[in-house]
């Protein structure tokens, strides 16, 4: 269990996968910067957050449900959360809107799974999947909450935890995924990239003397 200050945001696990100085800047530096990417990204979840609650199909539908997991040391807020009637129960099903596409690691999947454990632990229930909406394909993408995806959750929040704690921003490394990034005016992977690399040969070459 984690003391109340020291909650994070549940978004953290995904900045923490998807790249860890981007994390660094925003949960340690507390930086933001917004481009065409992160913009659309916002009004798709303002969007989302806004239209209130509806009834469709006998689903009921939530959206901005506040979220906290006492176990991860995580809280937010749930785009959307379908209860779906099963077995005389109302089962949750969580979706997570995202701008762009499928990726190519697992940083979406976790992020949601933690919005799922968190629903597990304040509802006390069982979720077995929820799904990711990309707003470039424009369909859903399931995800079950399987044994590995929930201890890769549970192992990244951990982590993440005593990242924020270390306070230590990593160096940049520069990736193709870089150049859409909104932090790349202040990131500078590229730059510092080819710094630390004249700064390791300079201090090799010494070394040789």
């Amino acid at each position: 269990m984690y003391a109340e200050g020291d909650f994070l945001p549940l978004s953290a696990l995904q900045h923490y996968i998807f790249c860890r100085r981007q994390c660094a800047l925003i949960h340690i530096e507390r930086a933001w910067v917004e481009n065409l990417f992160t913009a659309e990204g916002r009004v798709m979840h303002e969007k989302a957050h806004d239209e209130g609650r509806q009834t469709l199909s006998g689903v009921r539908i939530e959206r901005g449900l506040v979220l906290r997991s006492e176990s991860l040391g995580l809280n937010g807020q749930a785009d959307v959360v379908e209860f779906h009637e099963a077995g005389g129960r109302s089962l949750p099903f969580p979706v997570e809107y995202k701008r762009g596409q499928p990726k190519a690691d697992n940083c979406d999947a976790v992020q949601l799974c933690a919005q799922a454990m968190s629903l597990e632990e304040m509802l006390g229930v069982s979720i077995p999947a929820g799904a990711l909406f990309y707003g470039k394909i424009r369909r859903r993408q399931e995800v079950v909450f399987d044994g590995p995806l929930r201890l890769q959750t549970v192992e990244t929040a951990r982590l993440l935890h005593d990242f924020v704690k270390a306070g230590i921003t990593p160096r940049p490394v520069y990736l193709p995924k870089c150049d859409s990034c909104s932090f790349l005016p202040i990131c500078l992977p590229k730059k510092l990239s080819s710094a630390t690399s004249v700064i390791g040969y300079l201090e090799k070459g010494l070394s040789d003397l």
